[in-house]
């Protein structure tokens, strides 16, 4: 169980995927004006670009394999390689689906590296959940104590642990407890557990964030102020 404190329960929810630019658009760059035109094109200057995309993708891709190879020892050379070839696949299908989200708040190459990274990561999360069990029930609040509070404090976080245990069973769909259980406590990434139960990030993202509203506003009920904690991250 990963999570220390209690604000992965209570605390706010993290941004999901690789977005477009939000901000107002500065005016682009020749290079990523250059690329955005060719990869619209319907000729050679498309193919070309797209060839050039890949391989820029997939280089990316590889970066992140091998900066978490460590974490998946059991993976040869093959596996690893299958994995950022996938992953730099899928990450220009994602790249070309987006191309009107792209403002220019940075080089286009820079925007669509992201993608090969995410897209990497995501893989190796779920290779490395594939024949593991998801843990979708809290078996010791006591574990997610912190052992570097001070007795008052620690005295004071284990009444907050219960008072949490009571509003998930209180407050909470069976779903809704499931879903804050695997993400916020026993640490499971949230492609995984889409994956498992056949549902989308976005989805899953709605149901942890509407479980921590109810249990917030139950512990409130109850009389805990969480003060900080409402603001902390996953």
């Amino acid at each position: 169980m990963r999570p220390s404190t209690v604000s992965s329960l209570v605390g706010a929810d993290p941004p999901t995927t690789p977005r477009g630019d939000s901000a107002a658009a500065p005016e682009l760059d020749p290079a990523s004006r250059e690329w955005l035109s060719n990869l619209r094109d319907e000729g050679p200057a498309r193919d070309d670009a797209i060839a050039q995309l890949h391989a820029l993708l997939l280089r990316g891709a590889r970066f992140e394999v091998g900066r978490r190879q460590a974490s998946l020892p059991h993976l040869r050379g093959a596996e690893l390689d299958d994995i950022a070839l996938d992953a730099a696949d899928d990450a220009l299908m994602s790249v070309l689906r987006r191309l009107d989200d792209f403002r220019g708040l940075s080089r286009f190459t820079t925007w669509a590296y992201k993608f090969a990274l995410y897209e990497a990561a995501v893989k190796l999360r779920r290779r490395a959940w594939q024949e593991r069990e998801v843990p979708m029930e809290q078996e010791g609040w006591e574990l997610l104590s912190s052992a570097s509070l001070r007795p008052d404090q620690a005295v004071e976080q284990a009444e907050l642990l219960t008072a949490i245990g009571r509003a998930i069973e209180l407050a909470l769909s069976p779903h809704q407890r499931r879903v804050l259980i695997a993400l916020a406590v026993n640490g499971v990434p949230i492609d995984v557990l889409a994956e498992r139960l056949g549902t989308t990030r976005g989805a899953l993202y709605k149901s942890l964030h509407d479980a921590r509203r109810k249990l917030r506003r139950q512990l409130v009920t109850e009389g805990y102020s969480l003060g900080s904690t409402l603001e902390a991250p996953l």
